[in-house]
């Protein structure tokens, strides 16, 4: 009976401290970085009910859909001049009452009202590097009172103050960090050959400490920043030979943030990295690369490519994607040590090229976009998949394994017949 299944869940988080809720409250929002048919902009966001999902697996059908070609790009247009190309990266707030979605080609960040799924604010980022400017992903923090942009090519890390009650979301360009062109505290230049050659920043990361935010880099290193400041300054450095490149992939377990660097890029088409650092230490004060960095496990034989991560229940278990070889490589999540291998391949899909991951509520489950034959990002070779969509995965053995349950497929077939669609952006929306 379904009382019995909530005091069930109510027992969990008693017992571990856990957020926990029971299994069917939450909802999985997938972003098709496809433009919209018949558009040069605008794209698609799934949502699906998780107990539907769980239930019915590769059965289970959107609860809605949001045309990002309609009221989205109309709100952009009229507050920025520019339609929104390329959704790419999704988060929620703390209190799972907002999404913010960053559009990685044109820049731009549109934050909705999760419940009615109604945009409510368009904001471009700032024009950086060479006038480039690229919303690739971005992070609230723990108390939700900012979100943090990583403008890719621009080479910034941007701030929004947000209050979400009010419905007021405002650029803070004093709080931008030129990460091209900014000092260290040790006096080092932040991008330069042999320290960190390629500053564009990549996935933005805040732990449950609401402490510093980590920002991986496309050519290697790692910054670590005080968000809290105006402009945002740096508290640590890391250099390339102790933070791997191209990494997407932060996750906390057990008091750590664990990392990932991989390939995808022309400087680096093979890497799998998985690292490991702690969530606090940092500090002006210290020398570069400290805290030191754990490095967990580093193959850069062909066809690797981290890139998404997941924790089991009870942080027993970190799990970090590899879109290039359609696994799954286990980490223990206390001593960092790689124990499984978990296959992502299944009779629903021979190549998902699985991209990012989200967990249900529970962390009984995992769910991960899968990538299309035409892949907008990633390219050039690790992100061509053959069946985009919503693959289903269930974790077994307190998360040292896991079983594929299902794919549900998304499509969107162009005028001359190929297939554009193409997942990326996936996660959990608590509904409270």
């Amino acid at each position: 009976m379904r009382w019995r299944a909530v005091i069930v869940a109510l027992l969990m988080t008693l017992a571990t401290g856990a957020a926990e809720v029971p299994s069917d409250s939450y909802e999985i929002w997938l972003v098709d970085q496809s433009d919209t048919n018949g558009l040069a902009h605008g794209g698609t966001v799934y949502v699906y009910d998780g107990g539907d999902v769980t239930r019915r697996l590769s059965a289970a059908r959107p609860t809605g859909v949001i045309d990002l070609g309609g009221a989205t790009s109309s709100l952009c247009l009229a507050s920025t001049g520019r339609n929104p190309v390329r959704p790419h990266m999704i988060v929620f707030n703390k209190a799972d009452t907002h999404a913010a979605l960053a559009f990685v080609a044109s820049g731009h960040v549109v934050i909705f009202d999760a419940g009615s799924r109604r945009p409510l604010a368009c904001l471009l980022t700032e024009a950086g590097a060479g006038g480039a400017r690229q919303a690739h992903a971005l992070w609230p923090t723990e108390d939700d009172r900012y979100l943090v942009i990583a403008n890719q090519n621009g080479k910034k890390l941007e701030r929004i103050r947000t209050d979400y009650a009010a419905g007021a979301f405002t650029q803070e360009p004093a709080a931008t960090l030129d990460l091209a062109g900014c000092t260290t505290p040790s006096g080092a230049p932040c991008q330069s050959p042999g320290t960190r050659p390629d500053n564009a920043p990549i996935c933005p990361f805040i732990a449950s400490d609401n402490g510093p935010v980590f920002v991986s880099l496309r050519g290697g290193g790692m910054l670590v920043v005080d968000w809290r400041t105006t402009p945002m300054t740096i508290v640590g450095e890391y250099d390339e030979g102790h933070v791997p490149a191209n990494g997407c992939g932060f996750i906390e377990a057990k008091g750590a943030v664990f990392g990932d660097g991989g390939g995808g890029t022309p400087a680096n088409l093979d890497q799998f990295s998985v690292f490991r650092v702690p969530r606090s230490g940092y500090s002006a004060s210290n020398p570069p690369n400290t805290p030191p960095v754990q490095r967990l496990y580093d193959d850069d034989s062909p066809e690797r490519d981290a890139h998404g991560t997941a924790v089991s229940a009870w942080e027993r278990h970190v799990w970090v994607g590899d879109r290039d070889g359609n696994v799954a490589e286990v980490f223990d999540g206390r001593t960092g040590a790689r124990v499984n291998t978990v296959r992502l391949t299944s009779p629903f899909s021979a190549d998902p090229t699985v991209d990012l991951f989200a967990s249900s509520p529970d962390r009984a489950w995992v769910f991960a976009s899968t990538r299309g034959p035409t892949p907008l990002s990633g390219d050039p070779h690790s992100s061509h998949g053959t069946d985009p969509g919503l693959l289903i995965v269930r974790m077994t053995d307190e998360g040292r394994a896991g079983q594929v349950r299902g794919l549900i497929p998304i499509t969107n077939v162009d005028a001359a017949g190929a297939e554009r669609a193409d997942a990326h952006g996936i996660r959990v929306r608590r509904v409270r």
